[in-house]
């Protein structure tokens, strides 16, 4: 974070922004505003591409400034754009999934936030423990098929599912410890939430660049294809 300030607080003000823009657009259904921040656990990853790229840049003795993170997206681009959508894919699945429950399972009126929850903590009809069991399984899937699949593809030109196979052993492999970096995640996030979203201005940069040496330390890519060499 000392090393690359500028380019590392950029991208947690872009990462704010767009935060906002979409709780924002979720001010007239409130009940998409769940739904925004579970499928930032599927965006997140995705966003901090160009950390990485400074990650890796300061590994290498590089200077890191912000074209090293825009030339990450540039030569990935094919495979970032393909898992990309895939998260978009899974994201909307989720959205669908929770809007289903609350439709077809609420059966109150409810208009605002404060009425949800007054309706979880005096109803007992089971649904939203099923909504929170459903999110932990979904986050979960989430968290082991892009926290190592995001920086092996900035660091190493192979295609999008032996990064997400790669991610997902790394995962299965080092349960306890990836337990407590999700948990560090998901606090970090809880923060950034509750400081009205200007926690991610610092947090997020943080947790990308942590994500980075989390790939490194889990995972022996040197005898993976590099990518070539810039003329």
């Amino acid at each position: 974070m000392t090393r690359s300030a500028l380019p590392s607080l950029l991208h947690g003000l872009i990462v704010v922004m767009i935060s906002a823009a979409i709780l924002m657009a979720t001010q007239l259904q409130w009940q998409l505003v769940m739904i925004a921040a579970s499928c930032f656990l599927f965006t997140g990853p995705f966003l901090a591409t160009g950390l990485y790229a400074l990650s890796h840049s300061l590994e290498e003795g590089d200077n890191p400034n912000f074209s090293k993170a825009i030339h990450a997206w540039q030569h990935g681009c094919k495979c970032l754009f393909r898992f990309g959508l895939l998260l978009l894919a899974a994201c909307a699945v989720w959205a669908i999934i929770s809007l289903l429950l609350y439709y077809l399972f609420v059966n109150v009126e409810i208009a605002d936030p404060k009425d949800f929850l007054r309706y979880v903590l005096t109803r007992h009809d089971g649904l939203f423990i099923l909504w929170l069991v459903s999110g932990g399984l979904v986050s979960a899937l989430a968290f082991s098929i892009t926290v190592i699949t995001m920086p092996l593809m900035v660091d190493r030109n192979v295609n999008t599912w032996l990064a997400i196979r790669t991610s997902i052993r790394a995962v299965s492999e080092n349960p306890f410890a990836m337990v407590w970096w999700a948990t560090a995640i998901l606090v970090l996030t809880g923060v950034s939430f509750a400081t009205g979203l200007l926690g991610f201005l610092v947090l997020y940069p943080l947790m990308g660049h942590a994500s980075w040496h989390v790939y490194r330390d889990l995972v022996d890519s040197s005898n993976l294809p590099t990518y070539p060499v810039a003329e």
